[in-house]
């Protein structure tokens, strides 16, 4: 199975991010920007959060709306799930489903070298997927055959 740094390789290693200071405000106009779903959080070079369109979704469900001059520390999840560059798709795909997270920091020591989406394993598998059908299919009717 593939391993994450494979992905890297072709998804590329920009991560989109905020610092604990910033208004709620800004971190949403980034995310719209950028056209994505969650901003790591980083105090210098340290990952200390991640927030997501999800979070202030469900904090305006729960709270009737949200202050959007609240800074990002005071909204931002602190238990931040993370994998290595050597984590496989199985690995990345179990740990997102059990903590229920769609983005995954990518971690080498204590730098971020990435990230990941449930989106992007969904992707690589299947394109795995489709290259296995596609080189079983020319064996089986005797074309070339590559793996």
């Amino acid at each position: 199975m593939a391993t994450v740094k494979q992905l890297l390789k072709s998804k590329g290693t920009i991560v989109w991010s905020v610092s604990p200071g910033t208004k709620t405000l800004d971190a949403l106009k980034l995310m719209a920007e950028k056209d994505i779903g969650a901003l790591l959080v980083m105090d210098g070079e340290k990952l200390v959060g991640i927030i997501s369109e999800r979070d202030f979704a469900r904090r305006m469900a729960k709270f009737g709306g949200c202050d959007l001059n609240q800074l990002v520390q005071e909204v931002m999840i602190t238990n931040v799930f993370s994998k290595s560059p050597e984590a496989t798709m199985g690995e990345c795909m179990k740990l997102m489903t059990d903590k229920h997270i769609r983005h995954l920091p990518i971690m080498e020591k204590d730098k971020v070298v990435g990230m990941i989406t449930i989106g992007d394993i969904v992707k690589e598998i299947i394109d795995t997927q489709e290259s296995t059908i596609r080189s079983l299919e020319n064996f089986i009717t005797g074309q070339s055959f590559e793996l």
